[in-house]
Protein backbone atom coordinates (compact mmCIF):
# COMPACT_ATOMS: atom_id res chain seq x y z
CA UNK A 1 0.00 0.00 0.00
CA UNK A 2 1.08 3.53 -0.90
CA UNK A 3 2.15 5.39 2.02
CA UNK A 4 -0.01 8.49 0.88
CA UNK A 5 -2.70 6.13 0.79
CA UNK A 6 -1.56 5.42 4.60
CA UNK A 7 -1.23 8.70 5.42
CA UNK A 8 -5.21 9.17 4.62
CA UNK A 9 -6.81 6.48 5.92
CA UNK A 10 -4.91 7.75 9.57
CA UNK A 11 -6.20 10.77 8.89
CA UNK A 12 -9.73 9.61 8.13
CA UNK A 13 -9.54 7.57 11.71
CA UNK A 14 -8.92 10.17 13.88
CA UNK A 15 -11.54 12.55 13.72
CA UNK A 16 -13.19 9.03 13.98
CA UNK A 17 -11.71 8.28 17.13
CA UNK A 18 -12.35 11.64 18.96
CA UNK A 19 -15.87 11.64 18.23
CA UNK A 20 -15.87 8.74 20.69
CA UNK A 21 -13.76 10.47 22.89
CA UNK A 22 -16.13 13.15 23.14
CA UNK A 23 -18.91 11.61 23.22
CA UNK A 24 -17.45 9.29 26.21
CA UNK A 25 -16.67 12.74 27.97
CA UNK A 26 -20.12 13.88 27.87
CA UNK A 27 -21.54 10.63 29.09
CA UNK A 28 -19.03 11.13 32.13
CA UNK A 29 -20.29 14.79 32.60
CA UNK A 30 -23.53 13.68 32.19
CA UNK A 31 -23.43 11.29 34.80
CA UNK A 32 -21.32 13.73 37.20
CA UNK A 33 -24.20 15.83 36.55
CA UNK A 34 -27.19 13.35 37.47
CA UNK A 35 -25.09 12.52 40.63
CA UNK A 36 -24.74 15.68 41.55
CA UNK A 37 -28.50 16.39 40.93
CA UNK A 38 -29.43 13.71 43.24
CA UNK A 39 -26.73 14.79 46.34
CA UNK A 40 -28.43 18.31 45.74
CA UNK A 41 -31.53 17.01 46.17
CA UNK A 42 -31.03 14.83 49.01
CA UNK A 43 -29.01 17.31 51.07
CA UNK A 44 -32.26 20.01 50.25
CA UNK A 45 -34.48 17.06 51.19
CA UNK A 46 -32.78 16.40 54.83
CA UNK A 47 -32.39 20.53 55.49
CA UNK A 48 -36.32 20.60 55.11
CA UNK A 49 -37.08 17.29 56.93
CA UNK A 50 -34.38 18.57 59.64
CA UNK A 51 -35.59 22.58 59.69
CA UNK A 52 -38.99 21.37 60.37
CA UNK A 53 -40.43 19.47 63.75
CA UNK A 54 -42.78 17.13 61.79
CA UNK A 55 -45.19 17.81 64.33
CA UNK A 56 -49.19 19.18 63.42
CA UNK A 57 -49.56 22.91 64.45
CA UNK A 58 -52.51 24.86 65.43
CA UNK A 59 -54.22 25.77 62.20
CA UNK A 60 -57.13 27.18 63.22
CA UNK A 61 -58.58 30.49 65.62
CA UNK A 62 -59.26 29.25 69.20
CA UNK A 63 -62.92 30.61 69.78
CA UNK A 64 -63.82 32.86 72.63
CA UNK A 65 -65.34 30.78 75.43
CA UNK A 66 -65.16 32.58 78.99
CA UNK A 67 -62.67 35.26 79.85
CA UNK A 68 -59.74 35.26 81.66
CA UNK A 69 -61.00 35.67 85.61
CA UNK A 70 -63.18 32.51 85.23
CA UNK A 71 -62.27 29.81 86.65
CA UNK A 72 -62.55 27.74 83.86
CA UNK A 73 -59.43 29.43 82.58
CA UNK A 74 -57.31 28.61 84.76
CA UNK A 75 -58.03 24.87 84.91
CA UNK A 76 -57.37 24.60 81.40
CA UNK A 77 -53.93 26.46 81.37
CA UNK A 78 -53.34 24.02 84.19
CA UNK A 79 -54.53 20.77 82.17
CA UNK A 80 -53.37 21.79 78.69
CA UNK A 81 -50.21 23.10 79.52
CA UNK A 82 -48.53 20.34 81.76
CA UNK A 83 -48.24 21.29 85.10
CA UNK A 84 -51.46 22.78 87.15
CA UNK A 85 -51.75 26.37 88.93
CA UNK A 86 -50.35 25.88 92.11
CA UNK A 87 -51.00 28.58 95.11
CA UNK A 88 -48.76 30.22 97.85
CA UNK A 89 -45.78 31.96 95.23
CA UNK A 90 -44.10 35.06 95.86
CA UNK A 91 -42.75 37.04 92.64
CA UNK A 92 -40.81 39.53 92.51
CA UNK A 93 -39.83 42.13 89.40
CA UNK A 94 -36.06 42.71 88.57
CA UNK A 95 -35.67 45.59 85.72
CA UNK A 96 -32.80 45.60 83.87
CA UNK A 97 -29.07 44.11 84.25
CA UNK A 98 -28.04 46.09 87.43
CA UNK A 99 -31.03 44.41 89.51
CA UNK A 100 -31.34 41.48 87.41
CA UNK A 101 -27.60 40.26 87.97
CA UNK A 102 -26.96 41.27 91.39
CA UNK A 103 -30.29 39.48 92.52
CA UNK A 104 -29.01 35.99 90.30
CA UNK A 105 -25.49 36.58 91.84
CA UNK A 106 -26.38 36.96 95.22
CA UNK A 107 -28.80 34.04 94.90
CA UNK A 108 -25.28 32.11 93.42
CA UNK A 109 -23.81 33.11 96.57
CA UNK A 110 -26.43 31.73 98.78
CA UNK A 111 -25.95 28.07 97.14
CA UNK A 112 -25.64 25.49 100.10
CA UNK A 113 -26.95 22.19 98.44
CA UNK A 114 -27.37 22.92 94.50
CA UNK A 115 -27.16 25.24 91.80
CA UNK A 116 -28.67 24.25 88.14
CA UNK A 117 -27.95 27.31 85.38
CA UNK A 118 -29.73 27.04 81.98
CA UNK A 119 -29.15 29.64 79.10
CA UNK A 120 -29.01 30.18 75.46
CA UNK A 121 -26.38 33.53 75.54
CA UNK A 122 -23.60 32.94 77.48
CA UNK A 123 -20.73 35.83 76.10
CA UNK A 124 -17.51 36.82 76.70
CA UNK A 125 -17.11 40.13 79.34
CA UNK A 126 -17.08 40.90 82.30
CA UNK A 127 -20.57 39.76 83.56
CA UNK A 128 -19.98 36.48 82.26
CA UNK A 129 -16.71 36.41 84.36
CA UNK A 130 -18.18 37.38 86.98
CA UNK A 131 -20.82 34.57 86.70
CA UNK A 132 -18.19 31.94 86.19
CA UNK A 133 -16.40 33.11 89.34
CA UNK A 134 -19.43 32.67 91.71
CA UNK A 135 -20.55 29.29 89.80
CA UNK A 136 -17.18 28.11 90.37
CA UNK A 137 -16.66 29.43 93.92
CA UNK A 138 -19.98 27.76 94.72
CA UNK A 139 -18.70 24.56 92.67
CA UNK A 140 -15.41 24.56 94.90
CA UNK A 141 -17.12 24.70 98.00
CA UNK A 142 -18.51 21.71 97.73
CA UNK A 143 -22.35 22.39 96.13
CA UNK A 144 -23.39 20.44 93.18
CA UNK A 145 -23.30 22.79 90.11
CA UNK A 146 -25.24 22.10 87.22
CA UNK A 147 -24.58 24.24 84.31
CA UNK A 148 -26.58 23.76 80.73
CA UNK A 149 -25.42 25.88 77.91
CA UNK A 150 -26.90 26.04 74.32
CA UNK A 151 -24.06 25.24 71.87
CA UNK A 152 -25.34 27.76 69.37
CA UNK A 153 -26.12 30.75 71.75
CA UNK A 154 -22.81 29.96 73.73
CA UNK A 155 -20.00 29.66 71.05
CA UNK A 156 -18.99 33.51 71.61
CA UNK A 157 -17.87 32.23 75.29
CA UNK A 158 -14.96 32.28 76.48
CA UNK A 159 -12.89 28.72 76.67
CA UNK A 160 -11.10 29.61 79.61
CA UNK A 161 -14.37 30.27 81.10
CA UNK A 162 -15.52 26.89 80.55
CA UNK A 163 -11.93 25.66 81.73
CA UNK A 164 -12.49 27.44 85.48
CA UNK A 165 -15.77 25.65 86.14
CA UNK A 166 -14.50 22.31 84.77
CA UNK A 167 -11.50 22.52 87.03
CA UNK A 168 -13.88 23.44 89.92
CA UNK A 169 -16.02 20.49 89.80
CA UNK A 170 -18.88 22.39 88.07
CA UNK A 171 -20.76 19.90 85.45
CA UNK A 172 -21.31 21.57 81.95
CA UNK A 173 -23.47 20.02 79.08
CA UNK A 174 -24.00 21.63 75.84
CA UNK A 175 -27.30 21.61 74.09
CA UNK A 176 -27.00 19.86 70.65
CA UNK A 177 -23.29 19.95 69.99
CA UNK A 178 -22.83 19.34 66.75
CA UNK A 179 -22.46 15.37 66.00
CA UNK A 180 -22.80 13.24 61.97
CA UNK A 181 -26.01 11.64 63.78
CA UNK A 182 -27.45 14.66 64.91
CA UNK A 183 -26.83 17.68 62.57
CA UNK A 184 -30.62 18.61 62.25
CA UNK A 185 -30.82 19.35 66.25
CA UNK A 186 -28.96 22.37 65.94
CA UNK A 187 -31.78 24.05 64.61
CA UNK A 188 -33.60 23.25 67.81
CA UNK A 189 -31.76 25.48 70.94
CA UNK A 190 -32.43 25.54 74.01
CA UNK A 191 -33.81 29.23 74.77
CA UNK A 192 -34.81 28.92 78.28
CA UNK A 193 -32.82 31.23 80.84
CA UNK A 194 -33.37 29.30 84.46
CA UNK A 195 -31.76 30.12 87.62
CA UNK A 196 -32.49 27.52 90.94
CA UNK A 197 -30.69 27.66 93.91
CA UNK A 198 -31.37 25.13 96.14
CA UNK A 199 -34.18 24.23 94.57
CA UNK A 200 -36.38 27.23 96.13
CA UNK A 201 -35.26 30.31 94.49
CA UNK A 202 -35.50 30.65 90.51
CA UNK A 203 -35.04 33.25 87.88
CA UNK A 204 -36.38 33.42 84.61
CA UNK A 205 -36.89 35.90 82.21
CA UNK A 206 -35.19 37.60 79.16
CA UNK A 207 -31.67 38.09 79.80
CA UNK A 208 -28.46 36.33 78.78
CA UNK A 209 -25.08 36.56 80.28
CA UNK A 210 -23.58 39.78 78.20
CA UNK A 211 -22.32 42.98 78.76
CA UNK A 212 -25.47 43.99 76.34
CA UNK A 213 -27.82 43.26 79.68
CA UNK A 214 -25.83 45.50 82.24
CA UNK A 215 -26.61 48.62 83.04
CA UNK A 216 -30.17 50.18 83.65
CA UNK A 217 -30.66 50.41 79.69
CA UNK A 218 -29.19 54.29 79.60
CA UNK A 219 -28.28 54.00 76.35
CA UNK A 220 -28.51 51.94 73.04
CA UNK A 221 -25.16 49.64 74.21
CA UNK A 222 -27.30 48.39 77.39
CA UNK A 223 -30.73 46.50 76.54
CA UNK A 224 -33.45 46.63 78.73
CA UNK A 225 -34.98 43.20 79.93
CA UNK A 226 -36.60 42.19 82.74
CA UNK A 227 -36.86 38.92 84.80
CA UNK A 228 -38.25 37.53 87.69
CA UNK A 229 -37.65 35.97 90.93
CA UNK A 230 -39.83 33.39 92.45
CA UNK A 231 -40.09 31.39 95.53
CA UNK A 232 -42.91 29.15 96.53
CA UNK A 233 -44.20 25.84 95.04
CA UNK A 234 -43.53 26.99 91.59
CA UNK A 235 -40.27 26.58 92.03
CA UNK A 236 -40.38 22.66 91.84
CA UNK A 237 -41.84 22.78 88.50
CA UNK A 238 -38.76 25.34 87.71
CA UNK A 239 -36.60 22.54 88.66
CA UNK A 240 -38.00 19.93 86.31
CA UNK A 241 -37.71 22.17 83.49
CA UNK A 242 -34.39 22.29 84.23
CA UNK A 243 -34.14 18.72 84.55
CA UNK A 244 -35.82 17.90 81.11
CA UNK A 245 -33.00 19.18 79.07
CA UNK A 246 -30.33 17.85 81.62
CA UNK A 247 -31.60 14.30 81.03
CA UNK A 248 -31.28 14.89 77.76
CA UNK A 249 -28.05 15.88 77.22
CA UNK A 250 -26.37 14.15 80.21
CA UNK A 251 -28.56 10.95 80.26
CA UNK A 252 -28.66 11.46 84.43
CA UNK A 253 -31.93 11.63 86.31
CA UNK A 254 -31.01 13.92 89.46
CA UNK A 255 -34.32 13.40 91.79
CA UNK A 256 -33.26 13.87 95.28
CA UNK A 257 -33.56 16.45 97.99
CA UNK A 258 -30.84 19.06 96.75
CA UNK A 259 -32.75 19.26 93.58
CA UNK A 260 -36.52 18.81 94.85
CA UNK A 261 -36.76 19.65 98.54
CA UNK A 262 -40.28 20.78 100.10
CA UNK A 263 -41.44 23.47 99.31
CA UNK A 264 -43.89 26.04 101.72
CA UNK A 265 -45.76 28.48 101.07
CA UNK A 266 -44.68 31.87 100.40
CA UNK A 267 -46.82 34.51 98.90
CA UNK A 268 -49.97 35.16 97.87
CA UNK A 269 -49.60 34.18 93.76
CA UNK A 270 -51.28 31.32 92.22
CA UNK A 271 -48.52 30.32 89.22
CA UNK A 272 -47.11 27.73 87.11
CA UNK A 273 -43.80 26.97 85.37
CA UNK A 274 -44.31 25.11 82.37
CA UNK A 275 -42.10 24.46 79.12
CA UNK A 276 -42.08 23.58 75.40
CA UNK A 277 -39.88 21.64 73.61
CA UNK A 278 -39.42 20.63 69.75
CA UNK A 279 -38.71 17.28 71.22
CA UNK A 280 -42.07 16.72 72.19
CA UNK A 281 -44.66 19.56 73.30
CA UNK A 282 -43.71 22.16 70.84
CA UNK A 283 -46.78 23.70 70.95
CA UNK A 284 -48.05 24.21 74.03
CA UNK A 285 -46.41 27.84 74.30
CA UNK A 286 -48.28 28.86 71.12
CA UNK A 287 -51.52 26.96 72.81
CA UNK A 288 -50.69 29.14 75.94
CA UNK A 289 -50.86 32.50 73.81
CA UNK A 290 -53.59 31.43 71.82
CA UNK A 291 -55.77 30.71 74.60
CA UNK A 292 -54.95 33.77 77.02
CA UNK A 293 -55.67 35.94 73.68
CA UNK A 294 -59.08 34.01 73.27
CA UNK A 295 -60.10 34.45 76.96
CA UNK A 296 -59.43 38.17 76.77
CA UNK A 297 -62.19 40.35 77.88
CA UNK A 298 -60.89 43.44 78.22
CA UNK A 299 -57.43 43.91 77.80
CA UNK A 300 -54.04 42.64 76.15
CA UNK A 301 -50.70 44.40 76.75
CA UNK A 302 -47.85 42.37 74.89
CA UNK A 303 -43.76 43.43 75.53
CA UNK A 304 -42.13 40.99 72.64
CA UNK A 305 -38.36 41.76 71.40
CA UNK A 306 -39.21 39.45 68.49
CA UNK A 307 -42.61 39.76 66.91
CA UNK A 308 -43.23 37.69 64.22
CA UNK A 309 -47.42 36.35 64.48
CA UNK A 310 -48.64 33.99 62.30
CA UNK A 311 -51.47 33.89 60.34
CA UNK A 312 -53.63 32.36 63.13
CA UNK A 313 -52.12 33.97 65.55
CA UNK A 314 -52.95 37.47 63.59
CA UNK A 315 -56.60 36.17 63.49
CA UNK A 316 -56.91 35.63 67.11
CA UNK A 317 -55.83 39.32 67.59
CA UNK A 318 -58.21 40.65 65.23
CA UNK A 319 -61.11 38.83 66.76
CA UNK A 320 -60.13 40.03 70.22
CA UNK A 321 -60.47 43.99 68.94
CA UNK A 322 -63.89 43.09 67.57
CA UNK A 323 -65.45 41.72 71.03
CA UNK A 324 -63.63 45.19 72.01
CA UNK A 325 -60.63 43.88 73.67
CA UNK A 326 -58.01 46.95 74.05
CA UNK A 327 -54.30 45.21 72.42
CA UNK A 328 -51.25 47.20 72.79
CA UNK A 329 -47.84 45.60 71.66
CA UNK A 330 -44.41 47.25 72.51
CA UNK A 331 -41.48 45.91 70.20
CA UNK A 332 -38.50 47.00 69.44
CA UNK A 333 -37.50 49.98 67.15
CA UNK A 334 -34.35 51.13 64.80
CA UNK A 335 -32.14 49.54 68.13
CA UNK A 336 -32.64 46.04 67.43
CA UNK A 337 -30.12 42.89 67.24
CA UNK A 338 -31.72 41.58 64.08
CA UNK A 339 -32.89 43.97 61.26
CA UNK A 340 -34.30 41.27 59.03
CA UNK A 341 -36.54 40.32 62.43
CA UNK A 342 -38.26 44.08 62.48
CA UNK A 343 -39.09 43.54 58.77
CA UNK A 344 -40.86 40.85 59.02
CA UNK A 345 -42.87 41.93 61.99
CA UNK A 346 -43.70 45.30 60.44
CA UNK A 347 -44.70 43.01 57.26
CA UNK A 348 -47.22 41.33 59.41
CA UNK A 349 -49.08 44.78 60.99
CA UNK A 350 -51.63 45.73 58.08
CA UNK A 351 -54.60 43.69 59.72
CA UNK A 352 -53.38 44.57 62.62
CA UNK A 353 -53.55 48.06 62.40
CA UNK A 354 -56.81 48.46 60.58
CA UNK A 355 -58.41 46.22 63.27
CA UNK A 356 -57.13 48.75 65.95
CA UNK A 357 -54.48 46.93 67.65
CA UNK A 358 -51.89 49.89 69.17
CA UNK A 359 -48.38 49.12 67.89
CA UNK A 360 -45.46 50.94 69.85
CA UNK A 361 -41.79 50.35 68.64
CA UNK A 362 -39.40 51.19 71.62
CA UNK A 363 -36.87 54.29 70.65
CA UNK A 364 -34.33 54.22 73.34
CA UNK A 365 -32.35 51.33 73.38
CA UNK A 366 -32.73 47.18 72.11
CA UNK A 367 -36.25 46.00 73.63
CA UNK A 368 -35.49 42.36 74.99
CA UNK A 369 -38.74 42.07 77.59
CA UNK A 370 -40.96 38.82 76.84
CA UNK A 371 -43.89 39.58 79.30
CA UNK A 372 -47.80 39.33 78.77
CA UNK A 373 -50.39 41.24 80.75
CA UNK A 374 -54.39 39.50 80.05
CA UNK A 375 -57.20 41.51 81.41
CA UNK A 376 -54.84 42.62 84.25
CA UNK A 377 -54.89 39.68 86.08
CA UNK A 378 -52.45 37.08 83.90
CA UNK A 379 -49.09 37.28 83.40
CA UNK A 380 -47.07 35.13 81.45
CA UNK A 381 -43.42 36.36 81.37
CA UNK A 382 -40.45 33.96 80.52
CA UNK A 383 -37.57 32.79 77.58
CA UNK A 384 -40.76 33.25 74.30
CA UNK A 385 -40.44 35.47 71.83
CA UNK A 386 -43.98 35.22 70.04
CA UNK A 387 -42.92 33.53 66.17
CA UNK A 388 -42.70 30.42 65.08
CA UNK A 389 -39.34 29.82 66.36
CA UNK A 390 -39.99 29.75 69.44
CA UNK A 391 -43.57 28.32 69.36
CA UNK A 392 -41.90 25.21 67.71
CA UNK A 393 -38.40 24.74 67.07
CA UNK A 394 -36.62 25.98 70.66
CA UNK A 395 -36.84 24.81 74.04
CA UNK A 396 -38.55 27.10 75.96
CA UNK A 397 -39.65 28.09 79.23
CA UNK A 398 -42.21 30.31 80.74
CA UNK A 399 -44.13 31.70 84.20
CA UNK A 400 -47.63 32.44 84.55
CA UNK A 401 -48.88 34.38 87.38
CA UNK A 402 -52.20 34.64 88.13
CA UNK A 403 -52.57 37.54 90.73
CA UNK A 404 -54.23 40.88 89.73
CA UNK A 405 -51.93 42.61 92.29
CA UNK A 406 -49.02 41.17 90.43
CA UNK A 407 -50.20 42.02 87.06
CA UNK A 408 -51.05 45.58 88.03
CA UNK A 409 -47.03 46.02 88.64
CA UNK A 410 -46.75 44.51 85.32
CA UNK A 411 -49.26 47.28 83.66
CA UNK A 412 -47.30 50.31 85.11
CA UNK A 413 -43.84 48.91 84.20
CA UNK A 414 -45.70 48.39 80.41
CA UNK A 415 -46.83 51.45 80.75
CA UNK A 416 -43.90 53.07 81.53
CA UNK A 417 -41.70 51.52 78.54
CA UNK A 418 -45.06 52.98 76.55
CA UNK A 419 -43.92 56.45 77.53
CA UNK A 420 -40.64 55.63 75.62
CA UNK A 421 -41.95 54.20 72.75
CA UNK A 422 -43.47 55.38 69.81
CA UNK A 423 -46.80 54.30 68.25
CA UNK A 424 -46.65 53.56 64.68
CA UNK A 425 -50.11 54.17 62.71
CA UNK A 426 -51.72 53.20 59.75
CA UNK A 427 -50.17 55.80 57.79
CA UNK A 428 -46.95 55.61 58.74
CA UNK A 429 -46.91 51.79 58.11
CA UNK A 430 -48.21 52.20 54.67
CA UNK A 431 -45.14 54.60 54.08
CA UNK A 432 -42.17 52.19 54.97
CA UNK A 433 -39.30 52.29 52.56
CA UNK A 434 -39.24 50.06 49.31
CA UNK A 435 -36.00 48.23 50.89
CA UNK A 436 -37.82 47.42 54.39
CA UNK A 437 -40.82 46.36 51.87
CA UNK A 438 -38.21 44.14 50.26
CA UNK A 439 -36.77 43.10 53.05
CA UNK A 440 -40.29 41.85 54.77
CA UNK A 441 -41.03 39.96 51.61
CA UNK A 442 -37.28 37.95 51.78
CA UNK A 443 -38.07 37.45 55.67
CA UNK A 444 -41.86 36.12 54.94
CA UNK A 445 -40.26 32.90 52.98
CA UNK A 446 -38.08 32.00 56.20
CA UNK A 447 -40.42 32.72 59.34
CA UNK A 448 -40.64 29.56 60.88
CA UNK A 449 -36.81 30.11 61.68
CA UNK A 450 -36.75 33.74 62.71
Amino acid sequence: MPLRHIERTDARTVPSESKQHRRARTARLRMKVAVLAVVLTLVIVWLLANLATGEKRVAQRIEHRYAASDPQFQYLMGVLLGPPVVPGNQVGTLINGDQIFSSMLTAIGSAQQSVCFETFIYWSGDIGRAFADALAERARAGVSVLVMLDWIGTSKMDAALLDELREAGAQIERYHKPSWTGLGKLNNRTHRKLLIVDGRIGFTGGVGIADEWTGDAQDPMHWRDTHFRIVGPAVAQMQAVFMDNWIKTSNTVLHDIRYFPRLEDAGPSPAQVFMSSANGGSTSMEVMYLLSIASAARSIRLSSSYFVPNRVAVDAFVAATKRGVKIQIITPGRNIDAGIVRAASRAKWGPLLKAGVEMFEYQPTMFHVKVMVVDELMVSCGSTNFDDRSFRLNAEANLNVYDAEFAALQVRVFDDDLSRSKRIGMAQWKRRPWLERLEGAVAAMMDSQL
